[in-house]
């Protein structure tokens, strides 16, 4: 019986700072939006990358980033 891909253990501060990426043109609107530093928000973007990959499902791109929160019921596309 299969259960669907596996689904990485995201923290709710990765989740908030990858859905505001998804829906952002950039990093830097993403670090201002959420008050942080551009380097807080790699940070987050290479450990959710890490995740993903460390469960077999890896999104080395933007659009396979938005591939897997889709997947994973994280973000719908229609709020893109």
């Amino acid at each position: 019986m299969s259960r669907g891909p596996r689904r990485p253990h995201l923290s709710p501060r990765e989740i908030e700072v990858l859905l505001h990426w998804l829906r952002c043109d950039s990093k830097n609107e993403v670090a201002a939006g959420l008050f942080l530093s551009i380097g807080t928000v790699n940070t987050h973007l290479a450990r959710i990358r890490a995740k993903y990959r460390d469960v077999g499902r890896s999104a080395p791109t933007k659009a396979a980033l938005v591939a897997r929160a889709v997947q994973d019921g994280l973000i719908e596309l229609h709020e893109l």
